[in-house]
């Protein structure tokens, strides 16, 4: 489970402005955390099939924000997945 300081530390870091607490931005990185957090669970704890489906949505979920943003603007896309280190 993420915890409320990685949380804001993770809204504060994609913001597009001071009061974006729910735009798609802050999404991919709030789920980038939870993503983090939870394949470290799964590589100690093997047989969780329920956490790893879990992270299967999570991954989906992340793919379908990060597919928008890129339609969106693009730079704003290359930008989000440098600062998250995310793969292309």
């Amino acid at each position: 489970m993420i915890t409320t300081e990685k949380k804001t530390a993770a809204i504060k870091s994609a913001q597009a402005h001071k009061d974006d607490t729910g735009g798609s931005s802050a999404q991919v990185a709030v789920l980038t955390e939870r993503i983090k957090e939870l394949t470290e669970h799964l590589q100690t704890h093997k047989h969780d099939f329920a956490a790893r489906r879990g992270l299967l949505q999570m991954v989906g979920q992340r793919r379908r924000l990060l597919r928008y943003i890129a339609k969106k603007d693009s730079q704003t896309y290359l930008d989000l997945i440098q600062k998250l280190g995310i793969r292309r």
